[in-house]
Formats: structure tokens, C-alpha cells, sequence
């Protein structure tokens, strides 16, 4: 008989809506833009039956409203960066994704423009 585990968790949290001022035009300067995101965790929860042994997604929101409400960022590339470390922040994090889509950055000729990157803990 075969014995599975489960090797990795994956929490995630999809189309979190954060109003940023973010951007290097002369017109995005000091304004607010609506951004969202996405956020892929890997995290080694396998059998977690309570929420003090998992990753509460609660954490992710906090985090990127903290980066949010920290000042002007010119890149969405930057954003992301700062808010997959501050995933990182927990030690359990081995892995993290993040897409970062600004809505109106090419409206209404599409539907977002942004960035996704992955950083993997060394």
C-alpha cells in the first residue's frame, strides 16, 4: 500500500483590491490607482488543524496595505518585491508569487498592465 503525504501547501489570495499611489508619470504623482493582486504562498502545512499552525491569509492583506499606505512607489515591479518579502517574513514561507495589476494603467485599451514575480527562499 502506498503511503501519501502532503509536501507543500499553497494559500493563496486572489484579486485583493489595494488603492496605492504608484506610478512614474507626471499625472500619477501624489494620486491614488487602484491595484490588484495576487499572492501564492508555499508553505510546509501539511496536517494543520489549526490556524496557529498555518498562514493566516490575514497577514498578506495587512502586509499590502502597510506597503500601500508607506508612500509613492514608482514600479509595480517594486510593490511586489516588498510585499513578497514581507511574506518572507515568516519563516515558514519557502516560496512566494505575486502579480501586481494596475487597472488603469492602459484603460480602456486592456484590462490591467502589471507584473508577477517569484521569490524563492535560499
Amino acid at each position: 500500500m502506498t503511503t501519501l503525504r502532503t509536501a507543500m501547501t499553497r494559500v493563496f489570495v486572489s484579486g485583493l483590491k489595494v488603492q496605492a499611489q504608484i506610478g512614474v508619470y507626471r499625472h500619477e504623482i501624489g494620486r491614488v490607482q487602484p491595484l490588484v493582486l495576487d499572492v501564492e504562498l508555499d508553505v510546509p502545512t501539511a496536517g494543520a488543524a489549526r490556524l496557529s499552525e498555518t498562514l493566516n491569509y490575514e497577514t498578506i492583506l495587512a502586509a499590502a496595505r502597510d506597503i500601500a499606505a508607506g508612500g509613492h512607489i514608482e514600479l509595480v515591479e517594486t510593490f511586489a518585491e516588498r510585499l513578497a518579502h514581507a511574506c518572507l517574513a515568516d519563516d515558514r514561507v519557502t516560496q512566494a508569487k505575486v502579480r501586481v495589476q494596475k487597472p488603469l494603467a492602459l484603460a480602456p485599451d486592456a484590462t490591467a498592465a502589471g507584473v508577477e514575480i517569484t521569490v524563492v527562499r535560499d
